[in-house]
């Protein structure tokens, strides 16, 4: 009984997580996921991944590591980034004195009502440099991404095939 417990929940989660994809739709499954995990959909990541990958029938975890690849030592430094190639594409500029302003900010509780609406009404100016940067960065990221991935599965894979005919 347990023998056909463990066929049918290997069997299942072969299914969902599409193990026996080809290279190139589990490159595609990861760098479906780096694009949504660098987008502007900032909070959204996870559920766009999840969704999407049910939606286009992806392996989810392929498509979930590729979101979770955003690590957050990545966060504050990419979005700046893109936020400021966003200012040169669109034509916006940074706010004079928006560092100074930016650091003012935590003079403020969180929690508190003022430092919510001084947030938004400092970020407001870049929402357009922030869309536009931050879509071209993930649009690039995945791009590069869906190369290097493949050759990662296709030669993980290589080694597995080896490996198997070596045991027999």
């Amino acid at each position: 009984m347990i023998h056909l417990t463990r066929a049918l929940t290997r069997r299942w989660l072969d299914a969902l997580l599409h193990i026996d994809d080809t290279p190139e739709r589990t490159a595609g499954a990861f760098a479906l996921g780096v694009f949504l995990g660098f987008s502007p959909f900032l909070g959204l990541h996870t559920v766009l991944g999840i969704l999407f990958a049910f939606l286009l029938n992806l392996n989810r975890v392929a498509v979930l590591l590729g979101v979770y690849s955003n690590l957050p030592w990545f966060l504050a430094p990419y979005y700046a980034f893109v936020v400021v190639a966003g200012t040169k594409i669109t034509g916006h500029r940074v706010p004079p004195g928006f560092q100074t302003q930016f650091g003012a900010l935590f003079e403020h509780s969180l929690f508190a009502a003022e430092f919510w609406h001084r947030l938004i009404t400092l970020l407001k100016p870049l929402l357009w440099p922030y869309a536009v940067g931050s879509m071209i960065g993930a649009i690039v990221l995945g791009a590069l991404a869906y190369p290097l991935a493949l050759a990662f599965v296709t030669s993980r894979r290589r080694i597995h095939d080896i490996m198997a005919h070596h045991k027999h």
